[in-house]
């Protein structure tokens, strides 16, 4: 498959309650990174696309998960997503060390994330 879906977000409005609940539901495996906007909590399913938690950076937006989606060109993918009907929520965003994201809502009103890793 040429675009993946390669990590899935919990931006949680109690991150503790959170990871206390997903590692006993799941006995998921968590390691907290420090971020500039916050603990974010990277997770470790084993098998399978991972993910991460962090708080819920829009003030009264309920707890979600937001998939993310492996793309070539963030710019690129961003800007066509844009041309196609979506609205873009973050635009291209460097994450320091790792990559870069951007969060769009496309014309149904579904948020997904596009993520270039830096290789």
């Amino acid at each position: 498959m040429a675009n993946p879906f390669v990590h899935v977000e919990l931006n949680t409005t109690d991150l503790s309650q959170a990871k206390t609940f997903y590692g006993a539901l799941f006995g998921w495996k968590m390691e907290d990174l420090p971020m500039s906007q916050g603990p974010y909590t990277m997770i470790d399913v084993g098998e399978g696309t991972g993910g991460g938690m962090m708080t819920q950076l829009m003030p009264g937006a309920p707890s979600s998960w937001l998939p993310y989606v492996a793309v070539d060109d963030i710019t690129a993918a961003t800007q066509k997503a844009k041309s196609l009907g979506a609205s873009v929520m973050q635009d291209v965003t460097e994450v320091p060390n790792m990559g870069w994201l951007s969060i769009i809502t496309d014309p149904t009103g579904a948020m997904l994330g596009l993520w270039k890793p830096k290789n």
